[in-house]
C-alpha cells in the first residue's frame, strides 16, 4: 500500500471516498450555476451577495448545535436524513428552473436551506471519519486525502458547470446535484460501521452545546487551534472574492488570467494536501500548523506586492499549500485529541470558526478595500495571518505540554 493511500486499506473508506467525490462534483456544478442563475434573473450583484451570505452564515449559527447533535445520535442515519434533503433542494431548483418559474426569494430561501444543510453535513460528516477506517493511526491520512478530494473537484466541478451551462442551461447543473446527492446516500446505506455506543446522559442539548464551548476553549490544546484558525479562516477568505480586480486592473488581464489565478492556489492545495498525506503520524503537526501558517501569510504578502504574473502564481501557489495544509493539520490534531463522545462538538466548532467567519471577512475587507485599495488590503490579512502563525509558533512548546498526556493515553507517543 503507498503510504500517501493507506486510508483505503479500509473498504468502508473507499466507498465512501467515491461517493464523496460525485457529492462534491455535484455541489460545485450547482453553485456556479446558481451564481450565474441569480445574475441572469436579476442582474443584481447585491443580490448575487445576498444569496451567498444565506448560504454561508447558517454554518457560523448552525454548525455548534450540529455538532451536539452528531454525538446524540447515529451519524450515518443523520447523515442520510440531511442528503435527502438536500436532494429535495437540488431537485426543486431544477423543477423550477425547467418551469422556467424562478423568482429571486425562491433562490434566496433555497440558498439558506442548503446553508442550514451544509451547517448540519460538514461537521457530521467529518465526526463520522473515525467510524469508516479500521486503523485509527490512518485517521491524518484519510483527512489529507479528503482535503485533496475537495481540491481537485474545485478544479473540475465549476469546468463541468460551464461547459453545462453553456450547453443545457442551470437546471440541467440542478438536477445532475440532485443525482449526485442520491448517489452518497446510496454510498451511506452501502458502508458497514461498527456500531458506536451512544452515552445515555439525559442532559438536555443546549447543556450539551455549552458543554462543548467548554471543552474547546477550555482546553490549551484545543483552544489555541481553534483561536489561529478563526484569525486565518478570517483574514485568508478575502483573497478570492477580491482576486477578480487583481486579475483586471494589476495585470490587465480577462477571465483566463482569474482563471489562471484561482487555479494557482488551487494547484498549491492539491500539492500541499498530498504532501500531509504521505505522513505516518500527527507527531509533529504543532510544527507544522506554525510554519505553514506563516508560510501561508507571507506568500498572500509577496502576492499583494506582486505586479508580474508568473511570480503572483507562484506566491499563490505556495499561499494555497500553505493555507491547505494549516486547516488539514488543525483537523487532524483537533479529531485527535477529541474524546469520542465530544468528537463531533469539537470539529463543529472547527467548522464555525474556519468557515463561518469567512463571509464576515469577506464583508470587512471589502469595506476595506473601498477605502485603501486590494492591494494592501490583503497585504494586511497576510501580516495578521503570518503574526498569528508567529504567535503560535512561540507558545507551541507549552501547547505541545497540553496535547502530551493525551498522545501519552493514546499511544502516539511513549513516556520516556
Amino acid at each position: 500500500m503507498i503510504p500517501a493511500l493507506r486510508a483505503f486499506r479500509s473498504k468502508s473508506f473507499r466507498i465512501f471516498y467515491a461517493g464523496q467525490g460525485l457529492a462534491l462534483l455535484g455541489n460545485w456544478m450547482q453553485s456556479v450555476a446558481m451564481s450565474w442563475l441569480v445574475y441572469r434573473v436579476t442582474g443584481s450583484a447585491l443580490l448575487l451577495g445576498i444569496t451567498a451570505g444565506a448560504q454561508q452564515l447558517p454554518v457560523l449559527f448552525l454548525s455548534p448545535i450540529a455538532g451536539v447533535w452528531a454525538d446524540r445520535v447515529n451519524r450515518r442515519r443523520l447523515l442520510v436524513v440531511i442528503q435527502s434533503l438536500a436532494f429535495l433542494q437540488a431537485l426543486t431548483l431544477a423543477v423550477l428552473t425547467f418551469a422556467d418559474a424562478v423568482r429571486v426569494h425562491y433562490l434566496i430561501g433555497l440558498a439558506l436551506l442548503l446553508g442550514v444543510i451544509t451547517a448540519f453535513e460538514t461537521p457530521t460528516r467529518q465526526a463520522f471519519l473515525l467510524e469508516l477506517i479500521e486503523h485509527r493511526e490512518d485517521l491524518p491520512n484519510a483527512i489529507a486525502l479528503q482535503s485533496m478530494l475537495f481540491q481537485c473537484t474545485r478544479f473540475v466541478g465549476p469546468s463541468a458547470a460551464g461547459l453545462m451551462l453553456a450547453v443545457l442551461g442551470e437546471a440541467w447543473c440542478f438536477l445532475a446535484n440532485a443525482l449526485c446527492y442520491l448517489a452518497i446516500i446510496g454510498t451511506y446505506a452501502a458502508v458497514r460501521v461498527k456500531p458506536r455506543d451512544i452515552p445515555q446522559t439525559g442532559v438536555e442539548w443546549w447543556r450539551q452545546l455549552a458543554s462543548g464551548f467548554a471543552y474547546a476553549f477550555g482546553f490549551t490544546g484545543t483552544r489555541r487551534l481553534l483561536l489561529l484558525l478563526m484569525m486565518v479562516g478570517f483574514f485568508t477568505a478575502p483573497w478570492q472574492s477580491l482576486m477578480p480586480i487583481f486579475a483586471a486592473e494589476t495585470f490587465s488581464g480577462d477571465s483566463k488570467t482569474f482563471g489562471f489565478l484561482i487555479g494557482a492556489v488551487g494547484l498549491g492545495a492539491v500539492t500541499g494536501t498530498f504532501v500531509l498525506a504521505m505522513r505516518t503520524t500527527v507527531r509533529g503537526l504543532g510544527r507544522v500548523v506554525a510554519s505553514t501558517t506563516v508560510t501561508a501569510g507571507a506568500a498572500l504578502m509577496g502576492f499583494s506586492l506582486s505586479e508580474t504574473l508568473w511570480l503572483s502564481l507562484v506566491f499563490l501557489a505556495v499561499f494555497g499549500a500553505g493555507l491547505v495544509v494549516t486547516a488539514a493539520s488543525i483537523n487532524t490534531i483537533l479529531q485527535t485529541v477529541a474524546e469520542e463522545d465530544r468528537r463531533a462538538r469539537i470539529i463543529s466548532m472547527y467548522v464555525m470558526c474556519f468557515i463561518g467567519f469567512a463571509p464576515i471577512g469577506n464583508f470587512a475587507a471589502g469595506a476595506l478595500a473601498e477605502s485603501i485599495g486590494v492591494h494592501w488590503t490583503l497585504f494586511s490579512c497576510g501580516v495578521v495571518v503570518a503574526l498569528a502563525g508567529g504567535l503560535f509558533a512561540l507558545r507551541l512548546k507549552s501547547w505541545a505540554r497540553a496535547v502530551r498526556p493525551v498522545y501519552l493515553k493514546q499511544g502516539i507517543i511513549r513516556d520516556r
